[in-house]
């Protein structure tokens, strides 16, 4: 798969690591990388740029990195990768929850970095060509609208981040068929991705208020102990 038409909007206030991976991304044939030292710089130029994917630093000279995702977030399904010297789980935990699709931990490998890149990049490429081939999925409740990243149950429309999403349809295409948390992984959030096992608990736990009459007693997204989850659609 070609990167080359990709934009790239790197935010983080650090000079010299903006230019080396500038550098690296560029050597992956990531030809267009923008970057930008303030959040409200970052911003400005995401409005400007309309970039394919995010790298956003947590800790910036005028905010935080979570107030510029959470803006993103309320026009854009677009990848956002977080760069951050905090390491505690809290940390990736709210990172995911406002939205981010990886969490990558300061010093790391500008390499590393790269290859998260494009593995966000085709994950998010692969995901419009199924909502191309394949708009409309019915199971039960529930009915989801590919094309336009739209999920109702019982007719009323249910507001989902793009990794729910995700998950949601991965379960809604193999439904009452257990997918373990390696497989929700690999399809999510890409075969190159390097989380922990909260992550997708988290995402999980957060679908289940949104669809669930009860989160607490799920009904149809259920946890089968030691295999993974399951989406349970019952016979009409």
């Amino acid at each position: 798969m070609s990167f080359i038409n990709k934009k790239i909007l790197i935010i983080d206030d650090e000079e010299d690591l903006l230019k080396l991976l500038k550098t690296v991304l560029q050597k992956e044939g990531l030809e267009n990388i923008y970057t930008v030292t303030t959040a409200k710089g970052g911003w400005h130029q995401f409005q400007e740029i309309q970039p394919d994917l995010v790298l956003l630093d947590i800790m910036l000279p005028d905010g935080e990195g979570y107030d510029v995702c959470k803006q993103i977030r309320n026009i854009s399904k677009v990848p956002i990768l977080f760069l951050s010297a905090k390491s505690e789980e809290i940390d990736k935990i709210v990172g995911f929850a406002i939205g981010g699709d990886d969490y990558i931990t300061k010093p790391f490998s500008p390499k590393e970095v790269a290859y998260r890149v494009k593995a966000q990049l085709r994950r998010s490429s692969f995901l419009q060509v199924e909502k191309e081939e394949s708009p409309i999925i019915k199971a039960g409740p529930f009915e989801l609208n590919e094309q336009r990243a739209e999920l109702k149950k019982n007719g009323e429309t249910i507001e989902l981040k793009p990794k729910e999403l995700g998950i949601i349809t991965h379960l809604l295409k193999n439904p009452n068929q257990i997918m373990s948390k390696e497989s929700l992984v690999n399809k999510v959030w890409g075969e190159d991705f390097i989380g922990f096992d909260n992550t997708v608990m988290v995402h999980i736990r957060r679908l289940r208020e949104k669809i669930e009459d009860q989160a607490s007693n799920p009904q149809y997204l259920v946890t089968v102990k030691g295999l993974g989850y399951k989406l349970v659609i019952k016979d009409e």
